[in-house]
């Protein structure tokens, strides 16, 4: 291994959780002797991508964070996306979600969730599968084939009895979220959530993001939602500038929703 392969080995050993770890853990995890550990935990916390605690426990530094933000595709995207994001959250009160594609999974570049909100295993900066999210349904759905390939003949991880289980299903829902235009997941990462998704569109009219929320299962019907998360999507489509975006409101605010009258 190169001294970069090893410090990325050290750095990818932080997970959520495992986001506080000892040398030994680091060590262990990582693959590396003890003395190398040592000698690249050291020099990465002097850099700030690493810092200890009183504890004497390694987490990720605020470095990191820093060169994190300047990504093009999450930073711009993420500030495009806030305003609209913001008007799915005050329509529900509950989960407002943005997840871009990133190899086989969704990566959530942000979240805007009402304090007594149903709970979600997402978190800003996490992944999840994308045969079992509404944002990785919507992603999948418009993703290169080799990509839908990939995911379909992959075995399919089950979270509740209602996770799509087969390749065939996920073929079939795949097919329907093109069709549609946006993507419900019922109850697959948890029987008490459903969340309804719809892509998001950059200048190149190709998908780069999607967006949903996530409400408790059984309070309203999903279709109600559609309107919402389509027109938010179709929005953040508009402020990317893609071009089949427009005659859009600027604001989901200006759309009437059904459970607003």
């Amino acid at each position: 291994m190169t001294v970069s392969e090893r410090l990325l080995s050290i750095l990818r050993t932080f997970s959520e959780r495992t986001a506080l770890q000892t040398l030994s853990e680091i060590s262990r995890r990582a693959g590396l002797s003890l003395t190398t550990t040592h000698r690249l935990v050291g020099e990465l916390t002097k850099g700030g991508a690493l810092e200890r605690d009183e504890d004497g426990r390694y987490r990720i530094g605020l470095w990191l964070w820093e060169i994190a933000s300047l990504a093009p595709r999450g930073l711009g995207l993420r500030e495009s996306a806030m305003p609209f994001l913001e008007d799915v959250y005050e329509a529900t009160r509950q989960h407002a979600q943005l997840a871009v594609l990133d190899g086989l999974e969704a990566v959530f570049l942000e979240r805007i969730s009402g304090r007594g909100a149903v709970h979600v295993f997402t978190r800003v900066g996490g992944r999840l599968p994308l045969h079992a999210t509404g944002v990785g349904l919507a992603l999948l759905a418009h993703a290169d084939h080799d990509v839908q390939e990939a995911v379909i003949a992959a075995p399919l991880k089950q979270y509740t009895e209602r996770t799509i289980s087969s390749g065939s299903q996920l073929r079939r829902v795949l097919a329907d979220v093109r069709r549609d235009g946006y993507a419900i997941s019922d109850r697959q990462i948890e029987m008490i959530s459903l969340s309804v998704a719809a892509p998001v569109y950059g200048p190149d009219d190709r998908v780069a993001a999607a967006i949903s929320a996530v409400v408790p299962y059984g309070e309203q019907d999903p279709m109600t939602l559609v309107p919402l998360v389509r027109a938010a999507a179709r929005g953040i489509s508009r402020a990317l500038g893609a071009p089949n975006a427009s005659g859009l409101p600027t604001s989901v605010r200006r759309t009437s929703a059904p459970w607003q009258h």
